[in-house]
């Protein structure tokens, strides 16, 4: 029997935002950083949501600043023996997977996605055990024991293209995590798609009320989707 794992029911245990730092205190622990990254023969690779203050200190150390995907194919090309990976817990595995050789340090493991939390392995083995017939493609948002499960593991720039070739060779698609970002490859393709209910938490929040609002404000501006948006926020996209 399956078990599906319910994302509107689930309780996403992020911590609380920590206390904020002094100027004096930012200054210490940058330069702290700074100086431990050179002992340990360190760089620290940074995903586009950290804060500013984050980013500049991976660009002042010869780290770098992308999506989770490009920070774990920066540190596998980087002489470095260790990453400092400042990101949610599946960047740092997927470091680890691409660079198994070198140390992969996370300021903390409670930093989190709700993608990743959405999709239990153990629910989702079993949602993937009661559909053998089914090639499983995921996300690159999940934990690693979830991409050990699938046969592909896609980011958002390839999925159509990877789901496009798979239908084509008749086969038929598990998609995880996240349902709107798999709602919108099945309508570009076409593919035979079963869906795991997942979403992510900051992209479901968005809103056609509050959208259309910015788009009388701003007439003249290009409204630009990712897909992981529900569908009706798609559907107002120029691009």
């Amino acid at each position: 029997m399956s078990v599906m794992f319910d994302p509107e029911a689930a309780i996403y245990p992020f911590p609380p935002k920590p206390t904020l730092l002094s100027i004096d205190e930012k200054a210490y622990y940058r330069e702290k950083i700074k100086r431990l990254l050179k002992e340990r023969n360190a760089v620290m690779v940074a995903h586009y949501y950290t804060d500013p203050e984050i980013q500049q200190l991976a660009e002042e150390t010869g780290g770098c600043i992308s999506d989770s995907l490009e920070m774990a194919r920066f540190g596998a090309k980087h002489p470095a023996s260790t990453l400092l990976v400042a990101g949610v817990r599946f960047m740092g595995e997927t470091a680890k997977i691409l660079s198994p050789e070198k140390t992969i340090l996370m300021p903390t493991l409670q930093a989190e996605c709700s993608l990743d939390l959405g999709c239990p392995v153990e629910e989702f083995n079993a949602f993937c055990d009661a559909h053998p017939d089914r090639t499983v493609v995921v996300y690159a948002n999940t934990s690693a024991a979830v991409k050990a499960r699938a046969d592909w593991v896609v980011t958002s720039s390839i999925a159509v293209e990877l789901i496009d070739h798979l239908d084509s060779l008749g086969e038929k698609i598990i998609w995880a995590p996240d349902k709107h970002l798999g709602r919108y490859v099945q309508k570009q393709t076409g593919a035979d798609i079963l869906c795991w209910q997942g979403a992510c938490i900051v992209h479901d929040e968005f809103k056609t009320q509050a959208l259309t609002r910015l788009q009388e404000e701003y007439p003249d501006a290009a409204i630009l989707v990712h897909p992981e948006s529900p569908q009706a926020i798609v559907d107002m996209a120029d691009a």
